[in-house]
C-alpha cells in the first residue's frame, strides 16, 4: 500500500508565544526544532523512503522539512513548496495574541473563527505585498475561514499530490495546523459540524495506507 505522512511544523515563536500568525514568517524554536527531530525519529521507525515533499512557502515548515529529510537522511528527496498549503489567513488577527483576542471579541467568537468551518476572521482593509506572492501573481487573502482555506489546498491535492500516490509514491507532506485540518477533514469525510473537533499538534506525524484507488485503509499518528 501507497503511504502519505503528514505533519505540522515544530512550535514557532507565535506558537510559544500564543499569537496569531497566519501567513506572517515566523521562525522555529529550540522547542520547535526539537520537535522535527522527534517526528523524524517517529517516521524513521516505520522504514518509509518518500518520493516527494510538499511543504508551504513559510519557513518554519520548510525548516521542519529539512530536518525531517535531514534526519531521514532523505535529503536527495524532491521537496515542492506551494503556496496552496500555507496556513489559513488569519486577517486582522494577524500578530494578535489570542487572550487579547478574547478580551476584545469574546471567547466564544474567537473559538469560532479558530475552529469553525465557514466563520472568518476580521479582514485586513487592504491585501500585503509579498515578493513570494507576487512573484508567482498570486493576491494575499484578506483573510480566510477553513472552507476557503481547504478549497484553495484541494487543487494541489487533487493536481500534485494524489497522481503521485495512485502511481505508487510515498508522500511526505509538511505544512500547518489549518491546511492539515482541511486535508483530514477532506481524507476523513468530516461533517463541517464536527471538524471543530480536530487538532493537528506541532511535530505529530499522522500516516495513511491506501489501496490502489486511494480510499484509505489505515491511519495512524507515529509516535
Amino acid at each position: 500500500m501507497v503511504k502519505l505522512v503528514i505533519t505540522r511544523h515544530g512550535e514557532s515563536q507565535a506558537n510559544r508565544d500564543n499569537i496569531f500568525t497566519g501567513w506572517s514568517d515566523v521562525p522555529l524554536t529550540q522547542n520547535g526544532i526539537a520537535q522535527a527531530h522527534q517526528a523524524a525519529q517517529a517516521i524513521l521507525q516505520h522504514h518509509i523512503e518518500f518520493d516527494d515533499v510538499h511543504t508551504s512557502y513559510l519557513q518554519r515548515a520548510i525548516v521542519t522539512a529539512n530536518l525531517i529529510c535531514d534526519q531521514l537522511d532523505q535529503l536527495y528527496v524532491p521537496i515542492h513548496k506551494t503556496w496552496r498549503l500555507n496556513e489559513r489567513h488569519y486577517g486582522a488577527l494577524r500578530g494578535m495574541n489570542k487572550d487579547v483576542a478574547k478580551q476584545r471579541f469574546g471567547t466564544q467568537q474567537v473559538g469560532k473563527w479558530r475552529r469553525g468551518y465557514r466563520d472568518l476572521p476580521p479582514q485586513l482593509t487592504e491585501p500585503d505585498h509579498d515578493r513570494r506572492y507576487d512573484r508567482i501573481g498570486v493576491s494575499v487573502p484578506l483573510s480566510e475561514s477553513l472552507q476557503m482555506t481547504e478549497e484553495r489546498l484541494l487543487p494541489y491535492w487533487i493536481d500534485q499530490i494524489a497522481p503521485r500516490l495512485l502511481a505508487g509514491h510515498n508522500q511526505l507532506i509538511v505544512a500547518h495546523g489549518s491546511t492539515l485540518r482541511a486535508l483530514v477533514k477532506y481524507l476523513d469525510e468530516i461533517p463541517d459540524d464536527q471538524i471543530n473537533t480536530v487538532e493537528i499538534a506541532n511535530g505529530a506525524p499522522i500516516m495513511y495506507d491506501f489501496d490502489a484507488q486511494l480510499n484509505v485503509m489505515k491511519k495512524i499518528e507515529l509516535t
